[in-house]
């Protein structure tokens, strides 16, 4: 069954950076699952998806617009260092993680102050070419709750 939209795709990952590095990996554990063509995924990789079948593997490089989006310049903000989680003591260079009015996001940490922090809000991926090995694990159709909610349930999706 080949991926278009509405079908829901369980996958395996490897993202490496520029000079093949694993960044992030969840290879020996449970794939993923996203519902196609409802911008649960980047664009880039969902672009790189459309037409695949169970058992296809390849690999993919693409630009920081396809990603996770090119660095803007002016994203250094001050936030209180009560909003930031994921450490006890930040120190510049960590990354970090705030609740935003779009839900969580991962920032770097810039500037540590008794009571202010000064965080880059670009992705820490942001601006770069990345390489993605994928694994289509399983493809099928998608029902029509998962349609209506805009993503995957059960194995790897979304539980409510």
């Amino acid at each position: 069954m080949s991926i278009t939209k509405d079908k829901v795709v369980q996958l395996n990952y490897t993202l490496k950076d520029e000079q093949g590095n694993v960044i992030e990996s969840n290879e020996g554990q449970a794939p993923i699952a996203y519902l196609h063509g409802h911008k649960n995924m980047m664009p880039g990789v969902e672009k790189a998806l459309e037409g695949k079948d169970t058992g296809d593997k390849f690999t993919v490089t693409l630009p920081a617009v396809e990603t996770y989006g090119e660095r803007l310049a002016d994203a250094e903000q001050r936030v209180s260092v009560k909003h930031l989680q994921g450490a006890k003591v930040w120190k510049p260079g960590m990354i970090a993680v705030i609740n935003t009015d779009h839900g969580q996001r991962q920032v770097t940490v810039l500037k540590v102050g008794k009571f202010m922090v000064t965080v880059d809000t670009n992705h820490p991926l942001a601006g770069r070419e990345l390489t993605f090995d994928l694994e289509v694990i399983n493809v099928r159709d998608a029902s029509a709750e998962e349609v209506a909610h805009g993503h995957a349930h059960g194995d790897g999706g979304h539980h409510h």
